[in-house]
């Protein structure tokens, strides 16, 4: 018996835990953004993994590992700057070719202004190079519509223009053609039960498969205690706390540099796995403790949708629909290790020696790791 439990939390582990190897593979739509200049001139700004993209890495893998060209793409990622920008020159023309800007119908074609590559930093992170592109709007063109080649992957498209009040934002599946734009009154507005599907996608795939940190500190407060009224507290709590935080970040009323808000969300995810080591039960302090850390996760999530854009018309709603589905993905994060877990062994008198501690040991020393990671740039 005690040989079975002790393969069964191993294969719990492997469950639980395999999100966290596949950091640096994880695969991002490129954020786009057009600028459409009064002096007939557009910009196109493209920020992705190049890496990804000149490896031939296909979007339909969940992360690079699982491509059969994942070596290439490792051997790309390792590369300094100055050489991955050669590489990104040689292939630039077949680059440009799975790049479909149209006005009214007719493909222009931009050349290439400038690119950001930046140098081999933290090897557990996609590295993200910017492309400058720019072409010339043709006179009297009305209409614009972008298609992002579907080997390339999943677009977030940005449309601005020039001089105007906010920015149009959509995200696009792999080789979707945009709406039309209207280059005069700006995007066609999307309808709202349109805007609610995508902003709950949008939240949900945020925590899964994307949010590893989120996973790891949902996964925290469902181990120390695997009954449902004190986890949903906890949960709500935090869900409370990061919609206020994201909310106020969004509408620029608070605002904090990533640098301190990244480093102190893997601590909290530290101090979470850390007190489920300690002690047994769940003390009266933990939903405002849970709460406090809500706050420091919102201003993260508020980094996503400050890179995607939310539509102007809209704003609420899609602000509301992605916390929906942030918590739409913690609950199944929940449930799964409910099933997982709980089902089996929440009422075992060694339930925290043999599956809290060890479990929580795990996850306390991947997010120092990640504390350290954030903080030094390693």
């Amino acid at each position: 018996m005690m040989k079975n439990n002790f393969y069964r939390t191993c294969w719990v582990l492997a469950v639980l835990l395999w999100p966290v190897s596949v950091l640096a593979h994880e695969i991002r739509p490129a954020i786009v953004t057009l600028t459409f200049k009064t002096d007939g001139h557009y910009l196109a700004d493209i920020s992705t993994n190049m890496e990804a993209v000149l490896a031939g890495v296909s979007p339909k893998h969940a992360d690079t590992n699982e491509s059969p060209n994942a070596r290439s793409y490792n051997q790309l990622r390792e590369l300094p700057s100055p050489q991955l920008q050669v590489r990104i020159q040689e292939y630039l023309k077949t680059y440009l070719s799975g790049i479909n800007i149209e006005f009214d119908g007719v493909r222009d074609f931009p050349t290439l202004n400038s690119m950001e590559v930046p140098e081999v930093g933290d090897l557990q992170r996609a590295r993200i190079s910017v492309l400058h592109l720019a072409g010339k709007i043709p006179h009297g063109a009305r209409e614009f519509r972008w298609t992002y080649a579907p080997e390339f992957g999943a677009s977030v498209l940005r449309q601005q223009r020039e001089g105007a009040a906010g920015m149009d934002a959509k995200w696009l599946k792999e080789g979707t053609r945009s709406e039309p734009y209207n280059l005069q009154t700006g995007a066609k507005e999307i309808s709202r039960a349109e805007v609610m599907r995508q902003y709950t996608v949008l939240g949900f795939t945020h925590i899964l498969p994307k949010g590893l940190d989120h996973i790891l500190f949902v996964l925290g407060l469902f181990l120390l205690s695997v009954k449902w009224r004190p986890l949903l507290v906890q949960v709500t709590s935090f869900t409370v706390a990061h919609t206020i935080t994201l909310g106020l970040s969004i509408y620029g009323i608070i605002s904090l540099s990533p640098k301190i808000v990244e480093p102190l969300i893997a601590a909290s995810i530290v101090y979470v796995a850390v007190e489920n080591m300690v002690t047994t039960e769940l003390k009266p302090w933990r939903p405002f403790v849970v709460f406090g850390f809500g706050l420091l996760h919102g201003l993260g999530f508020a980094g996503v949708l400050a890179e995607i854009g939310l539509p102007r018309a809209e704003f609420l709603t899609a602000l509301l629909t992605f916390n929906l589905g942030v918590e739409l993905g913690q609950l199944t994060i929940i449930t799964g290790a409910f099933f997982l877990i709980g089902v089996w062994w929440k009422d075992k008198s060694w339930y925290h020696a043999r599956v809290v501690r060890p479990l929580s040991m795990i996850i306390a020393a991947i997010a120092f790791y990640w504390t350290l990671q954030r903080i030094f740039g390693w």
